[in-house]
């Protein structure tokens, strides 16, 4: 009888047991997401290996394209904006106007061309896709020292252009008073579809496909472990790839962290974080940014995500205008960068947009989209990243175990608390709220954002904090 009674024990043991290690190693195969190994050129994928070289490029325009883009800038047909409407209404077309002005009077691109050439660009192709990234490596190193490899990641509608001004501070540190304990090689691709990288020939490629594509371009450069950074799109697709391969994502540092799977106690937090923070764990800048949530919540993603919908569902429709007219693709864009740097530049009627940026470099980026012809392909993204509904994904059921730092800026769209972006990123080493700046951290607050990196990449090497994820 005692023997009956040892081998049962045994087997429910073995039970539990088989059990135990199933929950484990299912559990730790599911925090990893599948590389995405797909083809993206045109027509079927050919038999022959892929010419996996790296060639240099560089901007080139030719007098025939900047031609036909003063012609089209000189037969621009314009609305009157209603009066007092300022940007309200979007891009007010009397400033857009003076804008026009400039860039057909003034604007010198060729000027411009030689500054996107100033740093070292290149092209390789990957999955069946011509993939272009500026890698601008440090002028110098101190003895014995290795520069840290950065992926710097932009989204819409902005461009590798975005990074030209940090890139000075995270390269060559020591020469902007910034110190030389960290030194970076930076890495910035342009998202396929986007600027130069050539747009994917067949549907389906998303966040998932661009992170697969950009871990194979930093293993193919050498890379085996790398820091990532990003914001708008670079957000998600750095988290991706800290999700594709935490052993070789040292960190992750982002400008905009987005929670896109939303539980009770976020909701809870909406209806009563504003009088009771300390219980969901909301700082007092939290509520000061979050509340009240009807206005700067939910107002304002109704007031602010028209162009999502539209990009979301039938982005190829608006873009063959926007893919036509040159002053129609500017009002599109630069709108943008008027209420994503500060909501309240809708209350002047120039859109605030010099007061952070200059119209020379406002003009550069729109004219990547427009001599690449880019703006219906860059439009695509949204509806392979949101066709599917939000939440339904695997890589948003996923958590990110990578040491994670989030700059977190005021006038970003959405704020963010970090009680919610932790159930999220689960090894958050710092979050810090921002003193000033909005969306296009890089290109509006360089100096702000690259301290914030250094800080950051201090921390997680000093601590080797890679080692313990």
């Amino acid at each position: 009888c005692s023997s009956l009674a040892g081998i049962m024990l045994l087997e429910v043991v073995l039970v539990l047991g088989t059990l135990l290690i199933y929950f484990l190693f299912s559990k730790r195969k599911e925090e990893t997401l599948p590389f995405k190994d797909g083809w993206w050129g045109k027509g079927q994928k050919p038999v022959t290996q892929e010419d996996t070289s790296v060639r240099p490029f560089k901007v080139e325009t030719t007098e025939e394209e900047l031609s036909d883009l003063f012609r089209r800038l000189d037969q621009a047909r314009f609305t009157e904006p209603l009066e007092d409407s300022c940007f309200h209404y979007g891009t007010n077309s009397v400033h857009l106007r003076k804008v026009v002005s400039y860039w057909k009077n003034q604007f010198n691109w060729k000027k411009q061309v030689e500054v996107l050439n100033k740093y070292p660009q290149f092209k390789t192709k990957i999955q069946g896709i011509d993939i272009h990234f500026v890698h601008v490596k440090p002028p110098r190193l101190p003895e014995g020292q290795a520069a840290k490899p950065l992926l710097m990641v932009h989204g819409w509608p902005g461009s590798f252009y975005e990074f030209y001004k940090i890139i000075p501070l995270l390269t060559d540190p020591a020469s902007h008073g910034l110190g030389d304990e960290l030194i970076f090689e930076v890495i910035c691709p342009s998202i396929p579809g986007y600027g130069f990288s050539e747009a994917p020939h067949k549907k389906d490629f998303n966040s998932v496909s661009a992170a697969s594509v950009f871990y194979e371009l930093m293993l193919r450069l050498g890379f085996n472990e790398f820091y990532t950074q990003g914001g708008d799109w670079g957000w998600l697709i750095c988290t991706n790839l800290a999700q594709i391969a935490p052993n070789h994502v040292k960190g992750l540092h982002l400008n905009m962290a987005s929670v896109s799977k939303l539980g009770l106690t976020h909701l809870l937090s909406i209806l009563l974080g504003q009088y009771f923070p300390g219980l969901f764990g909301f700082q007092d800048e939290d509520v000061r940014r979050m509340f009240p949530f009807l206005k700067k919540g939910l107002y304002r993603i109704l007031s602010e995500s028209g162009y999502a919908h539209i990009q979301a569902t039938k982005p190829d429709t608006v873009g063959c205008g926007l893919n036509d007219s040159p002053v129609g693709l500017a009002a599109y864009i630069l709108e943008k960068f008027s209420s994503w740097t500060d909501i309240e530049f809708q209350n002047l009627e120039d859109g605030g947009l010099e007061r952070k940026f200059s119209l020379d470099d406002l003009l550069t980026n729109v004219m990547i989209y427009w001599v690449s012809g880019c703006i219906v392909s860059s439009m695509r993204f949204y509806k392979e990243n949101l066709q599917k509904g939000i939440g339904t994904q695997k890589h948003e059921k996923l958590t990110v175990q990578v040491p994670t730092g989030i700059a977190s800026f005021p006038n970003e769209i959405l704020h963010t608390p970090q009680a919610w972006a932790k159930k999220k990123y689960t090894n958050i080493v710092s979050f810090h709220f921002m003193p000033r700046g909005g969306h296009f951290a890089a290109f509006e607050e360089p100096e702000l954002l690259a301290k914030d990196i250094l800080q950051f990449v201090g921390k997680v090497e000093k601590e080797q904090l890679w080692k313990k994820k």
